[in-house]
């Protein structure tokens, strides 16, 4: 079975009549998803001085994420969900908890164990994040999950009035949130030090795991046979149906379109995650592919630079970031830019820790009168050049540590005992721009879209992407809410 939803002029014909369905954005909610019967649940928090964790993904990212929510001595591990059960990458965590129920299908863990899972952690693949974080919410359950929140803009759409609407905790995995970067990013634009942004160049120059491909591929990787330990079904989720290959799984999955988000994804979360939020630029209304190299309708490109333009906001004005990606496509830099070593703060991925590189994954925010210089995750901005830092050192606010780390900080939330920092209204927002920033990767456009109507313009196939294809019947209960 070929599988044949790249987007191509002749495959978008072929949808006009989805397209003509959902003509509005704001629309979708009601023409995808009739009214739906489910009552608002009280978020739970049964267990007393622990969280009651149950974990979705227990390899590769998923394992990490497992590990460091339960160093911080706060929940229980009482259930484990993989659709790839007993392969090689979730036995560390099985013998880790081997007691703990297991499950291939998260729909199984919850309609079995929902009553004792205060929350969940979401470590699986991009296009599964959805439809396991909208049945836990419906279920009461706090929800933690790794970046980004979802593939499509619909998806994290929805999963953000899933939240209004039961009112759990919720997360996302972009654990800078937690570390010095977000309170020295908060603390200098609070006392006027960041001020007046006007462009921001961010960028992930590293080699990808896509990289290599051939990027004249006309087709999908043809059928191989299914692994005796995986659930491929549960897998693919909301996707349409395609034939396994191993280059869909563990972490191939994030080069492709239709399963992924790429780099921008990836690492975008990390890179922009404090200038978006406190910068309060919310969508762009511009997003231009202005160089792709490489490009083809199946995976990301080999290198790709897109600007997005953020209007003005009250006294801010407007906002331009361009995002570099690719090892031969690095952004203009500053003088007083200083190439340094590589960020101590970049955990290692799941291909091991990452490499040094020309330029170390980071961004450049230009403000009227300052520049500064940042990495990514965790790490502090600083000023350049050297004789502009010392200059105003003595101006520069007091930047208090933070309490508790990405991890604790849910955790500690479920409990009532803080607020999580990238709650779904705020981590929402930013992976809707990683998503319109990948659309103007696939369609290799330039787009003009409408912040208001939340549609574009200028483009009905990047309307169409947008939401993409509809799901499977077996899986529409989770566009309800």
């Amino acid at each position: 079975m070929e599988y044949k939803t790249h987007i191509s002029r002749r495959n978008f014909l072929k949808k006009s009549a989805v397209l003509a369905a959902t003509a509005a954005f704001p629309g979708i909610l009601n023409a995808i998803n009739p009214s739906s019967k489910r009552e608002v649940k009280n978020p739970k928090f049964v267990s007393g001085d622990k969280v009651n964790l149950a974990c979705c993904g227990i390899g590769n990212r998923g394992k990490d994420i497992i590990k460091q929510l339960y160093s911080t001595g706060l929940c229980n591990i009482v259930a484990l969900c993989d659709t790839d059960m007993e392969a090689a990458h979730t036995l560390e965590i099985l013998k880790m908890f081997p007691n703990v129920p297991r499950f291939r299908d998260f729909r199984q863990m919850f309609d079995r164990m929902k009553d004792s899972i205060d929350a969940v952690s979401i470590g699986t693949p991009d296009h599964s994040h959805f439809p396991i974080a909208m049945r836990a919410m419906s279920e009461g359950i706090h929800v933690y999950v790794e970046k980004p929140l979802a593939r499509t803009f619909l998806e994290v759409e929805l999963l953000m009035a899933a939240a209004r609407k039961y009112k759990v905790v919720t997360q996302m995995g972009n654990q800078g949130h937690s570390e010095a970067n977000y309170f020295q990013f908060k603390a200098w634009t609070e006392a006027g030090i960041i001020k007046d942004v006007t462009r921001i160049t961010a960028h992930m120059n590293n080699k990808r795991r896509w990289h290599q491909w051939d990027t004249n591929m006309k087709s999908f990787p043809a059928a191989e046979p299914i692994p005796d330990t995986l659930d491929w079904d549960t897998w693919i989720g909301v996707e349409p149906m395609r034939d396994y290959n191993h280059d869909y799984i563990n972490g191939q999955w994030r080069c492709w379109y239709d399963l992924g988000l790429g780099a921008l994804g990836d690492w975008g979360a990390h890179i922009i995650d404090t200038a978006h939020e406190f910068l309060d630029l919310g969508l762009p209304e511009e997003i231009n592919m202005l160089y792709a190299d490489g490009w083809n309708p199946f995976f990301f490109p080999l290198a790709s630079t897109i600007e997005f333009k953020f209007p003005a906001r009250g006294d801010m004005p407007p906002v331009e970031i361009t995002w570099y990606d690719g090892r031969k496509n690095l952004p203009p830099l500053p003088d007083g830019y200083v190439a340094g070593k590589l960020d101590p703060n970049i955990p290692p991925t799941s291909q091991g820790a990452i490499q040094p590189s020309k330029l170390n994954p980071g961004k450049i925010i230009y403000g009227k009168d300052l520049i500064f210089q940042g990495g990514s995750h965790g790490s502090t901005l600083s000023i350049i050049p050297k004789d502009k830092a010392k200059e105003i050192a003595s101006r520069l606010p007091e930047v208090p540590e933070s309490p508790s780390n990405h991890y604790a900080n849910f955790l500690l939330a479920v409990m009532g005992k803080e607020k999580a920092r990238s709650p779904f209204e705020i981590s929402g927002p930013l992976s809707q721009v990683l998503c319109l920033g990948v659309i103007a990767q696939r369609l290799n456009s330039h787009l003009k879209f409408d912040r208001q109507t939340k549609r574009f313009v200028n483009n009905e196939m990047a309307n169409f992407l947008l939401q993409g294809y509809p799901p499977r019947d077996e899986w529409k209960e989770f566009f309800q809410i």
